[in-house]
Order: structure tokens, then C-alpha cells, then sequence
């Protein structure tokens, strides 16, 4: 039994393996903003209409990856859809590393997308349906702790590349070549899952790859099982199956606790997090270093969830990572509303780091010393005084050193949050999905849910530069502040606890059984 463990621990970490690959390549963005908005001259309100595609066309591509994954996952297995996304990874990377068109790059980070919607669907389903029932929680939290590893890994590596010269966000960029070119050599050495094997009509293969991970310890029983669970219901659906009266519940909560994951803003703090360090007063070094501690968080409270999840469960792991989001987002949003601008012998110390010439920082020293609660009207105030033309090249330094704000209340709201969503709606939504939908309509229901969620992952990143010119972070994270209170909501009202039950049993326990024909027609 303990060699059947360690295969199966082993295959998980590999399939795992993926997760550490879009994790990176989700998050290495953030390192490279400024600096492909300088190299492409995205400014203006043009320029953050291109930054937000820049930044969220990933995720703009992860809609393709998760709209077909599921039914190539279902028609030509897991282990293929896995191989696929290995190699599309190791291209876009390169790829968007040595471009010098933006349209390229776009292309590039688009179909670099279509691969996490692979891998961040895929996964889990096979890690899923290859653990056993008492493991299953742990090791499908496994792909969570690796997206996090490679979160981690990727603030470290742009925090270390991020003085190499000119050239620094290719460096950034091409290094997730790196691990994806791993990912791609160990999983020739995973099995097919033989869930979907059963479901291809190749038992005897499932058998032996089953008794690889079980042992003989209740083989048969579990054999019997899934034979039942594929003979009630033709193995093939399509997507309307899903939206039958007997799915509604299961379908409602998967498409619920998927918009909730993303619309509290965790992957556009993520995509944008030096930027947001820097908004709130800090150089961009140290904006860095906070990023990559930020990630060490979120590393270290995924080790958390993952020895909790299979104890705890599922649900109390939700309600305190809602609750701690919640507060965490809230307090962000005061922190920001509570700033000012203004000049002070600090804001010329910074103006003096970022190059400003000292005739224009000796200039502002004889500006009014008046206290301003916007952005907008510090800088139209000194535009006023010395020149809306002169003062344009130095509009991001002007903006750093007049603003005051509680800057290590933002840093630690923004760990809270991290730390709760570790805890909570990242690794638990996964694992989740992986349990309620049935065996037969898991690829495609996946899929959907996937779709959905990456929808609005890439809808919320995709705005959040606009939203931060027009409702400033204040705004923008109340807005987040209170879809987190709605999501506590959901949750204690609607999500059930699935720890310790077979993928078989939940089944029975979610899905509306079949009505007969006389019932249909009353």
C-alpha cells in the first residue's frame, strides 16, 4: 500500500507540474508592465486600453483552452490534453520573449492562455479521478500548491532579472520555457486516468493502473462502483446535458463559486502587483521585493490549506478565507481612501531617486503647500504652477512623491488577502469542481465552469487599469471588498461539505435522479 501511495503521490506532482508552469507564466507579467509599456509607448487612455489587453490576453486566451479542453480531454484522454499544453507552453514563451511586434506578443501570451485553460482544467480532473477518496482533497490541492510555487517563482525571478538591462522583460518572459520543457519530459511517464480508460470501454487497462495506486485493498469494490456509475447513463453528453433540471444544482454552484474566485480581484493584484506597491508609495525595487513577499505568503498558506482541506474540509476552509478576504479587501480600499497628496522633504528625496532634474525639484520647493485628496487635483494644481509640458515626463515620480498614505496597512490587507484566498476559494474551488459533477459529464462540465471563471478572470484584469484611473484604488477595491462579503454569503447559504465521500457517492448525494418518462409528461 505504501508503494501504491508513493506512485500516486508521484504521478500527481508531475500532472501538478503544470499548475507551476501557468502559475509562472500568469504572474510574470506583473514584473514586466512598466517596462513593455515603455517599450511599446502604451500611454494614455489608448495606452491603458492596450496595457489591459497586454496584461489580461492571457487570460483572454485561457477562454479557448478551458472551451475545448474539456471535450478533447474527453475524447482523446487526459495524458494527451497535458502533453498538448506542455508544448504550447515552451512556444509562447519563447515566442513572446523575442518579439518586437506587438501584435505578436499579444498572439503569443493569447495562445500561451489556451494552454493554461488546458492545464488548469485537465489536472485536477485527472488527479481527481486517480486518488483515492481519503487523499483526494490533498493531492488535487497538489496543482494549487504548484501554481502557487510558480506565483512565487515568478516574483523571485523578475525580482532577480529586473536590473539586467533594457532587455529584462524578455529575460522575465522566456524564462517559463524552463519548466515547461520538464513538464513535457515527465509526462511521458504518467499513466492514462483510468476513469476515462473505463469510459473508453478499456477496463483491463484501468484495472491495472488502478491496482498500481489501491493495492488489492477494496480494488474490486471500487471497480464495481465505477462500472455502476458508467452503465446508469451513456458515457458521451453534450453540453445541453448539462443544463437538464437533474444538473441545475450541481451546475449552479460550480458556475457561482467560479465567478466568485475571480471578481474578488485576485489575479489582477496579482498581474499588477508592483504597480499597485508603487501607487501606494513605494520605488519600484522595493515594489518588487514586496511582490515576492507577497508570494511567499501565498505559498506558505497553500501548505495550510493542503493540511487542512482533507481534515478541516471543505466549507469552514471557504468561510474563513471569504471572511478574512472581505476584511482584508476593505481595509485596502480605506487605506487609499485615507491618503492625501501633497509635497513634502520625503516626496523631494524620492523626486531627487527617480532623476527628476534638481531645477525643476528646486522649482517645487516654492510651490503652495496645499493638501489634496486626489490625484487629479495635485497634479493640475502644479501643472498650474510650472507647466503641464514640463512636468509630463515626470507625471509617475510627481504622483509617488506627493502621495501619503498608510503604505504598510496596504501591504499587509494585501498579504491578509492573499493569505485568505490561499486558504480558501484558490485550492478549494478546484477541488470542488473535481468532486460534484458527475463521472460521464466531468470533462464537458468542467470546461464550462472553467470558461466561465477564466471569463471573468480576464474581464476583471482586463479593466482594472481603467478602473484604477477612473475610481482609484479606493473605488476599485471596495468594489472588491464587497463581492467578497457576497461570496461569505454564497457559501454559508449554498456550498455543501463532500470531504471523505467517493466521487461515486457525492453523485448520488448532488445530482436529481433520472425521472421516468410518466414523470417527465405530468
Amino acid at each position: 500500500m505504501k508503494q501504491g501511495k508513493l506512485f500516486t503521490v508521484s504521478v500527481a506532482l508531475v500532472v501538478a507540474l503544470g499548475g507551476f508552469v501557468w502559475g509562472f507564466d500568469a504572474t510574470v507579467i506583473s514584473g514586466t508592465v512598466p517596462f513593455i509599456q515603455k517599450y511599446f509607448s502604451l500611454s494614455g487612455d489608448r495606452g491603458d486600453f492596450l496595457l489591459g489587453l497586454a496584461v489580461s490576453c492571457l487570460g483572454w486566451g485561457v477562454l479557448g483552452g478551458t472551451a475545448v479542453a474539456g471535450f478533447f480531454s474527453d475524447r482523446f484522454g487526459r495524458k494527451k490534453v497535458l502533453i498538448a499544453t506542455a508544448v504550447l507552453f515552451v512556444a509562447t514563451a519563447l515566442v513572446s520573449a523575442l518579439t518586437i511586434h506587438f501584435p505578436v506578443f499579444v498572439g503569443a501570451r493569447v495562445f500561451g492562455g489556451v494552454a493554461v485553460g488546458g492545464a488548469i482544467l485537465t489536472a485536477p480532473v485527472y488527479i481527481a479521478e486517480i486518488a483515492p477518496a481519503k487523499w483526494r482533497g490533498s493531492l488535487v490541492s497538489l496543482n494549487q500548491l504548484m501554481i502557487v510555487l510558480g506565483i512565487s517563482a515568478s516574483f523571485f525571478s523578475n525580482y532577480f532579472l529586473v536590473n539586467v538591462g533594457e532587455n529584462n522583460w524578455r529575460w522575465m518572459l522566456g524564462m517559463d520555457a524552463v519548466p515547461a520543457a520538464f513538464f513535457f519530459l515527465f509526462l511521458f511517464a504518467v499513466p492514462e486516468s483510468p476513469r476515462w480508460l473505463f469510459g473508453q470501454g478499456r477496463e483491463p487497462q484501468a484495472r491495472e493502473i488502478l491496482l498500481k495506486v489501491r493495492g488489492l485493498e477494496n480494488l474490486e469494490d471500487e471497480l464495481t462502483s465505477i462500472r455502476a456509475s458508467f452503465q446508469e447513463k451513456k458515457p458521451q453528453v453534450g453540453v445541453k446535458a448539462l443544463f437538464r433540471r437533474r444538473m441545475g444544482f450541481v451546475l449552479f454552484i460550480a458556475l457561482a463559486i467560479a465567478f466568485f474566485q475571480q471578481i474578488t480581484g485576485i489575479n489582477a493584484i496579482f498581474y499588477y502587483l508592483p504597480t499597485i506597491f508603487t501607487q501606494a508609495g513605494g520605488g519600484i525595487h522595493a515594489a518588487f521585493w514586496q511582490a515576492v513577499l507577497v508570494g511567499l505568503v501565498n505559498l506558505g498558506m497553500t501548505f495550510v490549506a493542503i493540511l487542512f482541506v482533507d481534515r478541516l474540509g471543505r466549507k469552514p476552509l471557504l468561510v474563513i478565507g471569504a471572511t478574512g478576504m472581505a476584511i482584508s479587501l476593505l481595509t485596502c480600499s480605506w487605506a487609499f481612501h485615507a491618503s492625501n497628496y501633497q509635497l513634502t522633504d520625503k516626496s523631494f528625496v524620492i523626486l531627487q531617486d527617480n532623476k527628476v532634474p534638481a531645477d525643476l525639484v528646486s522649482d517645487l520647493k516654492n510651490s503652495d503647500k496645499a493638501v489634496f485628496t486626489t490625484e487629479k487635483e495635485f497634479m493640475t494644481d502644479l501643472e498650474t504652477q510650472w507647466g503641464a509640458d514640463r512636468l509630463k515626463p515626470y507625471h509617475d515620480a510627481l504622483d509617488t512623491a506627493g502621495l501619503h498614505i498608510h503604505a504598510s496597512v496596504v501591504l499587509f490587507a494585501i498579504i491578509g488577502f492573499v493569505a485568505s484566498f490561499a486558504i480558501s476559494l484558490g485550492p478549494v474551488m478546484w477541488v470542488l469542481l473535481s468532486e460534484i459533477f458527475p463521472n460521464q459529464y466531468r470533462g464537458m462540465a468542467m470546461s464550462l465552469a472553467g470558461f466561465w471563471n477564466a471569463t471573468v478572470s480576464a474581464s476583471v484584469t482586463f479593466i482594472f487599469p481603467w478602473e484604477l484611473s477612473h475610481f482609484r484604488p479606493a473605488g476599485t477595491f471596495l468594489g472588491y471588498g464587497l463581492m467578497a462579503v457576497a461570496a461569505l454569503i454564497f457559501i454559508l447559504v449554498f456550498i455543501p461539505e463532500t470531504k471523505g465521500k467517493s466521487l461515486e457517492e457525492l453523485e448520488r448525494l448532488l445530482v436529481r435522479p433520472e425521472r421516468s418518462p410518466q414523470e417527465q409528461n405530468l
